[in-house]
C-alpha cells in the first residue's frame, strides 16, 4: 500500500522524526527528513539507509520549504506524506520569556508549519496524499511557563483542523498528532532509563502508519496520545 511512496519529515534527524522515518522506511516508502544542518541530516539519512533523503531546509522560510519539496520530486517523483514535526520550546515566566524565545517557538512551532504546508499542499492535491502535523497535548492544556509553547500548540491544532477543511475535498487527509510525554531529545533532554514509561519515538513512527493505511473513508483529524501510566513518583 506504501510502497515507493514518498514522505517529508521535517526536523527528521532525531526524536519523533527519526522514529517515524525508521517505521515508514521499514514499510517501504521513501523518504526525506530535513535539518537546519546539511551535515546532521546527511548523516541521519546514512544511518536510516536507502530510500533515505537528508536535506538542510529551514521550516521558518517558504522558499526553502519550497526548495525541500523540488529537490524531493526530482529524486523521489511525488511528495505523497507531509509529516511537519519540527518544533522546540522555551518555557518561562511570562516575566521572563524574552521577545527572541516568543519569537523562535513561534515561527517554528506554528509559521513553520504553515510553510511546510504551503511548500507542499499542490504535490499533496496530486498524490491525494497526507498531511500529519505533530502538535501536543499542551495545545488542549496550558500551564505555567508555557505561554509561548502553549500559544504555538493551541495555534497549530486549530491551523491543522481549519486545513483539513479546506483540502478535504482535494482528496487530502489531514490529520494532527497530539502527544503527551515523549522520550526524546526535546528541550536538550537526553533520552535514558529513567524515560521508560513515556511514549516512544517509535510508537509515534507506528501511529503515523496506522494513519496513512488507514480506509481512505476514514479520517482521525485529531488524535491525542499519551503514556498508559503517569510518570513514576519520586
Amino acid at each position: 500500500m506504501l510502497k515507493g511512496k514518498t514522505a517529508i519529515i521535517t526536523g527528521g534527524t532525531k526524536g519523533i522524526g527519526y522514529g517515524v522515518a525508521e517505521t515508514l522506511l521499514a514499510n517501504g516508502m521513501n523518504v526525506t527528513i530535513t535539518s537546519r544542518s546539511q551535515e546532521a541530516a546527511e548523516k541521519a539519512a546514512h544511518a536510516l539507509g536507502n530510500n533515505c533523503l537528508g536535506l538542510a531546509a529551514d521550516v521558518r522560510d517558504l522558499a526553502s520549504q519550497e526548495k525541500m519539496v523540488a529537490e524531493t520530486i526530482s529524486k523521489f517523483g511525488s511528495v505523497d506524506a507531509m509529516i511537519a514535526n519540527a518544533g522546540v520550546g522555551h518555557f518561562q515566566d511570562i516575566c521572563d520569556l524574552t521577545s527572541e524565545q516568543w519569537n523562535e517557538v513561534i515561527d517554528i512551532n506554528l509559521t513553520g508549519v504553515f510553510n511546510s504546508t504551503k511548500a507542499s499542499i499542490e504535490e499533496l492535491k496530486k498524490s491525494k496524499g497526507y498531511l500529519i502535523t505533530i502538535a501536543s497535548l499542551a495545545g488542549v492544556n496550558f500551564f505555567a511557563k508555557g505561554s509561548a509553547y502553549n500559544a504555538s500548540k493551541f495555534g497549530l491544532v486549530g491551523f491543522t483542523q481549519a486545513v483539513m477543511m479546506d483540502v478535504r475535498n482535494h482528496g487530502v487527509k489531514v490529520s494532527t498528532i497530539m502527544p503527551g510525554s515523549v522520550s526524546t531529545h526535546f528541550n536538550n533532554h537526553v533520552p535514558n532509563d529513567a524515560d521508560s514509561w513515556k511514549i516512544q519515538p517509535e510508537d509515534i513512527g507506528k501511529l503515523v502508519l496506522d494513519l496513512l493505511t488507514m480506509h481512505p473513508r476514514t479520517l482521525p483529524s485529531k488524535v491525542e496520545v499519551r503514556p498508559s501510566m503517569p510518570a513514576p513518583k519520586k
